[in-house]
């Protein structure tokens, strides 16, 4: 089963078949990341075919990876199966 991990904690974990891969990229569903490990983040990014990002700041054991995981809260409608998912980046492991 696919998982996200981070400074030694599973952030999100998800049966291959609930998770989409976009751009080399693993999205997990939401209801399977682990949300005491998110925290909001202020930052947003525009993708021209996505639509706008939104972050999270990943914490565990109170040390904070900024912006290290995104969401699409309304992605345009190319992107439509990644709605409602969490994919992680800057450090985060994404283990098969």
């Amino acid at each position: 089963m696919p998982r996200a991990v981070w400074n030694g904690a599973t952030i999100a974990e998800a049966p291959r078949d609930a998770i989409e891969v976009v751009e080399g990229n693993v999205y997990f569903p939401a209801d399977s990341v682990r949300r005491e490990h998110l925290q909001s983040s202020d930052t947003h990014t525009v993708c021209g075919w996505k639509g706008t990002a939104s972050y999270y700041h990943v914490v565990v054991e109170n040390e904070i990876n900024r912006d290290a995981a995104w969401y699409y809260p309304e992605p345009k409608d190319a992107a439509r199966n990644i709605a409602e998912r969490v994919a992680f980046w800057k450090g985060v492991t994404v283990e098969p």
